[in-house]
């Protein structure tokens, strides 16, 4: 057996470990957006593989037996290019994908399809923004530069972005309750666009919009032809053939 994992989350990282522990051969897989990776206990490659044909000819040519797509449930073309290399292959492939979140009672969400919809849905007049996308999606923002943008990143931006006075904010999760509503005050934050990623570790920005009752601009997942899946490391550890650590 030999695995590889198509990461760069969270759940991905809990997932090396693991696998790590049980000594299963396996590779890592980051797509190289982040500067500093966290690092892992296993093999690391860092950046694309060239498409679908590309991660086709990794496959055999490396041997993996197993793929397990731990990727940013919005690294959409990542995961369509997993299926299909999969499918040429004939490699078994199982998606590890956190829960979306649901809108409970007290959310203003409002929910939109894709990045050009959430800009199309903020206010005309001036607002205080927390952009909580990711920086490569930040430009289309550029058309509404009337309101005053809070950014988030885990490395600082190595050119210029788009958003003329943005209030840059350089820093990695996960965040607490205390810390996202200390940060939303302090920037007098109005409104909140985000990505519904799911999950516990980016979930703090969602309940303190809810605590000071803030509209989110709530972008859904991009649609994926059906793959198998699940929402545990114990249960892609099953999937592998380890049934150890079953309660994580």
């Amino acid at each position: 057996m030999r695995a590889l994992i198509l990461g760069g989350t969270a759940d991905a990282n809990s997932l090396a470990a693991t696998i790590a522990r049980a000594g299963i051969d396996a590779v890592y897989s980051y797509g190289g957006r982040t500067t500093a990776p966290a690092e892992q206990p296993l093999p690391t490659r860092i950046g694309g593989f060239g498409g679908v044909s590309g991660l086709a000819d990794y496959l055999r040519r490396e041997g993996i037996t197993h793929v397990i797509d731990a990727t940013h449930p919005f690294a959409a073309e990542m995961s369509r290019n997993a299926i299909a290399a999969c499918a040429q292959t004939a490699t078994p492939l199982l998606a590890l994908e956190r829960v979306p979140w649901n809108r409970t009672s007290g959310d203003r969400w409002i929910e939109v399809a894709d990045v050009v919809s959430a800009v199309a849905a903020l206010p005309d007049g001036r607002a205080n923004v927390f952009l909580a996308i990711g920086r490569q999606h930040v430009a289309p923002f550029g058309s509404r530069p009337q309101h005053a943008y809070t950014l988030r990143f885990v490395d600082p931006p190595d050119e210029r972005l788009p958003l003329p006075g943005a209030d840059v904010i350089v820093s990695r999760g996960p965040f607490t309750l205390d810390n996202e509503l200390e940060m939303m005050r302090a920037r007098s934050i109005e409104w909140i666009v985000a990505r519904n990623s799911g999950g516990a570790g980016a979930r703090a920005k969602i309940d303190a919009a809810r605590t000071l009752g803030l509209p989110v601009i709530m972008i859904t997942r991009p649609p994926l032809p059906e793959r198998p899946r699940v929402e545990r490391v114990s249960e892609v550890m099953e999937w592998l053939g380890h049934r150890t650590c079953l309660g994580a």
